[in-house]
């Protein structure tokens, strides 16, 4: 069994939301910032920083600029989920589908665990009572903010993140093991095919 606290999400971490574009983000090349979109994150492989479009950030909204242990999270959609993430390559905001956690300051919380946490089960339920709307279901901050996390010491985090990167890293192993099978069967069943005549 381990020990562990109960804490509110607003207790570790602000909430905000991303930065607000009017209309359809336009990617500009020589832009002056990253823009971190829905299309970049991922529950398994995390934030694609080689996705990530640059734009021109518009209006007078100082930026919330994305910095190492912030957390990312899906607000909306089919699927509520976070990825944490590390330092920026370049000066970086996350748009408006995305909110930004932040750890706040002194507490006892690893960005990698907050993320690992609100990915599980227990979590989830909590997110999928909470999630409004008809056509689209979604979090409002209010209720990110009332979540229940069971928050262990800091050695069990990093222990329990690094079960979670050892599982992950044996999926990967495993999706490519039967990828490579299928693909072996695959070339047999053509062997085959022109053996006995039988045109594709």
């Amino acid at each position: 069994m381990i020990d562990a606290l109960s804490k509110t999400l607003g207790d570790l971490a602000t909430i905000r939301t991303g930065y607000p574009f009017r209309g359809p983000l336009s990617e500009v090349p020589s832009g002056g910032a990253l823009v971190a979109q829905m299309k970049d994150v991922d529950p398994a492989q995390g934030l694609s920083w080689n996705s990530v479009v640059r734009a021109e950030l518009p209006g007078r909204k100082r930026p919330d600029w994305l910095q190492a242990e912030d957390v990312l999270f899906v607000a909306r959609g089919q699927r509520f989920y976070s990825v944490s993430i590390e330092e920026p390559p370049a000066p970086a905001v996350c748009g408006p589908h995305l909110m930004l956690l932040r750890l706040r300051p002194g507490v006892d919380v690893s960005a990698r665990f907050l993320a690992w946490q609100i990915n599980q089960p227990p979590v989830q339920h909590q997110l999928r009572t909470a999630a409004e709307g008809s056509s689209q279901l979604s979090v409002r901050i209010s209720a990110l903010e009332g979540l229940q996390l069971a928050i262990p010491p800091i050695y069990q985090q990093s222990r329990i993140v690094a079960l979670a990167d050892a599982a992950a890293r044996e999926r990967q192993a495993l999706t490519q093991l039967i990828l490579n099978r299928e693909q072996t069967f695959a070339g047999i069943a053509v062997d085959l095919a022109k053996t006995a005549g039988i045109k594709p």
